[in-house]
């Protein structure tokens, strides 16, 4: 469970790998100048800071699309850490605690009996229901 994690934080850690791969493949490509290849070290270099460039606008489009999905994203606040945490689609980790969150009765967890019941006037609520924000 430690490398689970909520959607929006996956969707930033693929930007954040795409931006330190394209710098690596650029800081690489330097090598066939710097220790002098001739002309085929250019061309080395140069190939390497075309992917390493392509690899930086792919992790750009990555880092505007998680701000999209973020800005539309339901939050919920946690049952186990009481933070308000973001959720894509139904089923989502919480940001912090990454325990598993469900707007859908059906992905609830299961009562283990040892709970007491909620009383007769909250047994409509559910533990994670929607909050606007403020």
């Amino acid at each position: 469970m430690i490398f689970k994690s909520s959607k929006v934080n996956e969707f930033r850690l693929w930007g954040l790998l795409l931006t330190m791969g394209g710098m690596l493949l650029m800081i690489v490509g330097l090598a066939g100048i710097v220790f002098d290849w001739g002309t085929v070290g250019r061309w080395f270099a140069v190939f390497c800071a075309a992917i390493g460039a392509i690899a930086m606008l792919c992790s750009m489009g990555v880092y505007f699309a998680a701000g999209m999905l973020s800005t539309s994203a339901t939050v919920v606040q946690c049952p186990e850490c009481d933070r308000m945490t973001k959720m894509l689609g139904k089923t989502d980790r919480c940001m912090y605690c990454k325990t598993i969150l469900s707007l859908d009765p059906k992905h609830a967890p299961k009562d283990s009996g040892d709970a007491p019941a909620p009383p007769a006037g909250d047994a409509g609520l559910e533990t994670n229901t929607a909050h606007t924000p403020r």
